[in-house]
């Protein structure tokens, strides 16, 4: 027993600093216009928009008390990247893991974060986030591997904008009047929910900058130019450096990178976030798919306009180091297996903790929540193919992923020929490229459910119990 007390000191450092951090947010319309070209209602947080962020630190419990006051819409909470490991029901998944909050009630979410990284929190109602219920979500953490190596952090998020709001957005998508499924087209694109952003700086310092996609639709490339980004973070995973003069983040991916500032401070310099234009169907000549911010080293000079480029060459993420089949068909309906998800009237979860035995019938869930149940500690393989042309983003609740194999653009389905690294890297968040595939594991070690949405306007839901 000489080895208790280590385990003991070991165990009281861990939450010797956890703190138990309670916010109250009320749900309610906002007016505002953050493109300067219309000005529209969206959904903030205590009359404010954007979002408060939601800071923590490794280990802190925490309360978020939901109070719907919208009036005329319902509601959610979810909380981007979190696995919920024995908190499922604080998933905010409606449909899954509980009901829409009605107007003029509350919900309180309840819940331990014990996980470190760079995260956001949104609805997970319908598709309302595009509508500006989403906000960052930021777990600190002290004993970092890069504890020490920057002097401060930025928070950097990323979002396409529509000036109309998501209820009308979708009644001239999922329309027979719109045959070929195009999705509709952002009028902007926004850094921080605003435009010609500034960064203070200071020369010859190190920041940490964590980005993140909140959008509803399309990818983001992102580069800042003269200098270079060491990517250290992504998804929550901590990454071995590695050097990118342009990242690409697809819907709900995250990234956190370290740049080191210049010496001399004669110069301001841009970083630019430019949709991936792949994605748009058509592109409207009054898009500015662009959005510009800089570095601000000296607030008397001018901020230059960034330099165009020719072509964009992102890193490849898939390089970074530390059975199951499910198809997206080219359809209007987007599915998986030929599967169009419909929320269940009664949330999975509810059903799986209410049916006994019964529970472990993949059908008392419903023929279109395409579930599936599985055993504690299974390692699942998922073959994703991409049978449409464009591109997809692919997240699941509750886990993050080993990628072991992904294609490049019309690949086609996966045949099993390509070769697995020994290390595979991971996030939650993965995109498969148009006409490829995308070979994904992850355990399931966190019992109840775990749905797994292709993010887009029109979401493919699966669902894991």
């Amino acid at each position: 027993m000489q080895f208790l007390p280590g385990i003991l000191l070991l165990v009281c450092g861990i939450f010797a600093h956890a703190a138990t951090l309670t916010y109250n947010f009320n749900a309610t319309w906002v007016t505002t216009n953050p493109d300067s070209l219309h000005e529209r209602p969206v959904m903030g947080i205590n009359g404010q928009w954007p979002l408060p962020y939601i800071t923590a630190t490794v280990g802190d419990h925490v309360v978020i008390n939901l109070s719907n006051q919208l009036g005329n819409a319902t509601t959610s909470l979810h909380f981007h990247g979190l696995y919920m490991n024995g908190t499922a029901e604080m998933d905010g998944v409606v449909g899954a893991s509980q009901c829409s909050v009605p107007p003029g009630a509350s919900f309180v979410y309840n819940f331990t974060i014990n996980q470190p990284g760079t995260y956001w929190y949104h609805s997970h109602d319908l598709a309302q986030y595009p509508d500006g219920l989403r906000g960052a979500l930021i777990v600190n953490d002290p004993n970092s591997p890069y504890k020490g190596q920057y002097d401060e952090e930025r928070i950097l998020t990323l979002s396409d904008w529509y000036h109309d709001q998501t209820p009308t957005l979708l009644t001239s998508f999922i329309s027979v009047t719109n045959p070929t499924g195009a999705e509709p087209i952002p009028d902007s694109n926004l850094m921080n929910d605003t435009q010609d952003l500034t960064t203070p700086v200071e020369p010859g310092k190190t920041y940490m900058f964590r980005i993140i996609n909140m959008g509803a639709f399309v990818g983001q490339y992102l580069w800042f130019e003269g200098h270079t980004m060491q990517i250290v973070e992504v998804d929550g995973i901590y990454t071995n450096q590695a050097a990118a003069a342009m990242i690409y983040l697809t819907v709900a991916q995250r990234y956190s990178v370290l740049i080191t500032t210049k010496n001399d401070t004669s110069s301001n310099f841009a970083y630019v976030a430019s949709m991936d234009q792949d994605l748009l169907d058509t592109v409207p000549a009054t898009l500015n798919p662009n959005v510009t911010g800089w570095l601000i080293y000296d607030d008397t000079a001018e901020k230059p306009e960034p330099a165009i480029l020719d072509n964009f060459d992102p890193f490849d993420d898939f390089s970074l180091r530390f059975s199951m089949r499910l198809t997206i068909p080219s359809t209007l309906t987007a599915s998986f297996n030929d599967i169009t998800y419909v929320r269940p009237k009664v949330p999975t979860l509810y059903t799986a903790l209410s049916t006994g035995l019964t529970a472990n019938n993949n059908s008392i869930y419903g023929v279109n929540t395409n579930g599936f149940v599985l055993k504690k500690n299974d390692v699942v393989e998922i073959i994703l193919n991409n049978d449409d042309t464009g591109k997809h983003p692919f997240h699941l609740h509750g886990h993050n992923f080993q990628a072991v194999a992904r294609s490049e653009e019309d690949a086609g389905f996966y045949t099993g020929n390509e070769r697995m690294p020994k290390v595979p890297m991971r996030r939650d968040t993965f995109m498969v490229k148009p006409k490829g595939n995308i070979v994904l594991r992850f355990r399931a070690d966190n019992p109840d459910k775990s749905p797994s949405p292709s993010r887009s306007l029109s979401s493919k839901i699966s669902t894991f119990c």
